[in-house]
């Protein structure tokens, strides 16, 4: 049987009649509704006929070569891509084509479609700039680096100039239509300025710039994110990095028609549930960006009814909101509308065993966890040692020392911190002395480094507080009072929390082997006197002594651009 949406006949021209922009947005929603097959096909079949469908069949086979990191699918992304980005610096092929066909129409028209084109193949060409880069870094070698730095300031320049000139022309076409018209006699020869501008529609330029937006938003997004002591290299490529404006572009790509609306819906999820309250974004306000995740989740419910991916974020929603209950429910019903997803399952795997952690279900944590060290082919050296680590909470210690084995087998790449960090940590509790509260303690840890004890229910925070105070391991004392000072400080016992991250900072055995131990309290010391007026000047320069004392510790890149944002918000608060 002959696929439906296949041009018709060999005979006939596909691009005659093809409404390219409403056929691309159906192929992404095809794929967010978990038709990655059936979108793939689609794109496919019409890949020939228009720049915008070229793209559409080339962002999929990017996205199946970024949800399996296999080096094949990589080189065909890669060589899908050069082959929009031909097509779209081509004056040959489908837009002479189109040429053609407007020759019989008026001047302003053709002009119009002319620069509609023009515009469309230039946002098209960064975009395909900007995941060939991402493809580069994925290499993890100097020179990838180097021709991906300089590939992401081409792609820049050329969505900032795009996304300027529209606005542009938005902004003319609107104010001719608020003017008088032009009282010229009515057999006048000379021309009126509408005559001259090219006959561009406010809705073709408004599809436009919201498919600009996108990769501006995100540019800009992006760039904010990056610490403070990167800023000075990324400038030196001419990167922005405004947060809000990143944001404000993302939201109105999601509004527009064109295709890149979903992803730019789907951008704003990912920040707001797992972006913004993992990097503490918004400083201490654990629920900022809920409000507006659960919104989009609303308005979006009718049009992606089956989508794993929706189901995905309505669970970190959930999760967030400490509904742990319902967020496994919801993962576990993503798990299974991605059934032919092997990338999106093993991410609902990953918040499932996450669920079960904050629930001290360390079961089931570390039967999600082992699925995915077996399954996946990305990170396998840390799901090793969260499989260790809850097996060995579970009371299961003899299996535990099996898996931590493994870590070391597993651990491939130096050049991450996470895998160093799984590592380092694996061989510390291979000890014959290991025991099922130092490995809780570790679950503890993992909690608290992610982000999730805010998560957790005032009874298993109590638990964790009495499993804390019973660990006498001189090694680890001043990791067990940063986390109890963090444990307090989710409970909201600001004295007791003061008193612990106090004890924290001043450990000086545990800092060679738990090095992050030291800054991380003065960072949180630094956070609860932020809080009250007559400590924040206190609080600020705690919180600058957390930047500047220390280097060289696990997870400094991450605590910096907290730091950042705390000092961020520090500042606005204090301003009358």
């Amino acid at each position: 049987m002959a696929d439906p949406a296949a041009p018709s006949s060999a005979e006939e021209d596909p691009a005659k009649e093809l409404d390219e922009t409403g056929l691309a947005l159906k192929g992404i929603n095809m794929l967010l509704n978990n038709g990655f097959k059936e979108s793939d096909e689609l794109f496919r079949a019409y890949r020939s006929c228009s720049p915008l469908m070229s793209f559409g069949a080339s962002f999929v086979s990017f996205l199946n070569a970024m949800m399996t990191f296999e080096e094949e699918k990589m080189q065909m992304a890669f060589e899908d891509l050069k082959a929009t980005e031909r097509l779209c610096e081509s004056d040959s092929g489908v837009i002479e084509s189109i040429k053609n066909k407007l020759k019989r129409s008026m001047d302003s028209q053709r002009s119009g479609a002319a620069a509609v084109d023009r515009l469309q193949r230039q946002i098209i060409i960064a975009d395909c700039q900007v995941y060939l880069a991402v493809l580069s870094f994925i290499k993890q070698e100097l020179s990838a680096y180097i021709k991906g730095g300089w590939t992401l300031r081409k792609a820049w320049k050329m969505y900032n100039k795009c996304y300027s000139d529209i606005s542009q022309l938005q902004e003319s076409h609107r104010r001719r239509a608020t003017e008088q018209p032009p009282l010229d006699p009515p057999h006048s020869s000379s021309p009126g300025p509408s005559a001259r501008a090219p006959a561009i529609s406010l809705e073709a330029l408004d599809r436009l710039k919201g498919s600009v937006s996108f990769g501006y938003g995100l540019f800009h997004l992006c760039i904010s994110m990056v610490p403070p002591h990167l800023l000075k290299i990324v400038n030196l490529l001419g990167f922005p990095g405004d947060r809000h404006q990143g944001l404000a572009a993302l939201a109105y790509a999601s509004e527009s028609k064109d295709m890149k609306a979903p992803l730019a819906t789907l951008a704003l999820l990912w920040y707001h549930t797992v972006v913004q309250p993992f990097f503490a974004l918004d400083g201490a306000n654990t629920q900022a960006g809920l409000t507006e995740a659960k919104s989009i989740l609303q308005q979006r419910e009718t049009t992606y009814p089956d989508s794993s991916l929706f189901m995905f974020f309505k669970g970190r929603v959930q999760r967030l909101e400490c509904q742990i209950s319902s967020a496994l429910t919801s993962f576990s019903s993503a798990l299974d509308l991605a059934s032919e997803q092997r990338e999106i399952q093993h991410v609902c795997l990953y918040e499932i065993g996450w669920c079960s952690m904050i629930e001290l279900n360390f079961r089931d944590a570390y039967r999600a966890f082992e699925r995915l060290k077996n399954e996946s082919r990305w990170s396998q050296c840390y799901y090793a040692y969260l499989t260790g680590v809850c097996q060995g909470a579970s009371g299961e210690l003899q299996g535990a020392m099996a898996v931590f084995k493994d870590v070391q087998k597993l651990f491939k790449r130096r050049n991450n911190q996470i895998e160093l960090f799984s590592m380092k940590r694996a061989e510390k509790l291979r000890s014959p002395n290991v025991t099922k509260e130092l490995c809780i303690l570790s679950v503890i840890e993992i909690l608290y480094l992610w982000k999730a004890l805010p998560n957790c229910s005032a009874t298993n925070l109590q638990t964790m507080t009495q499993v804390l105070q019973g660990i006498d391991d001189a090694s680890s004392t001043g990791l067990k009072y940063l986390l109890l000072g963090a444990i307090n400080k989710c409970a909201h016992n600001t004295k007791e929390a003061v008193q612990y991250f106090h004890l924290a900072a001043r450990d000086e055995v545990g800092c060679l082997t738990n090095s992050y131990v030291q800054p991380y309290s003065c960072y949180e010391l630094a956070c609860v006197l932020l809080n009250s007026q007559e400590t924040a000047e206190r609080g600020r320069m705690l919180m600058l002594q957390a930047k500047e004392d220390y280097a060289g510790y696990d997870f400094e890149n991450r605590l910096h651009v907290r730091i950042h944002s705390a000092l961020a918000s520090s500042q606005t608060s204090a301003q009358p």
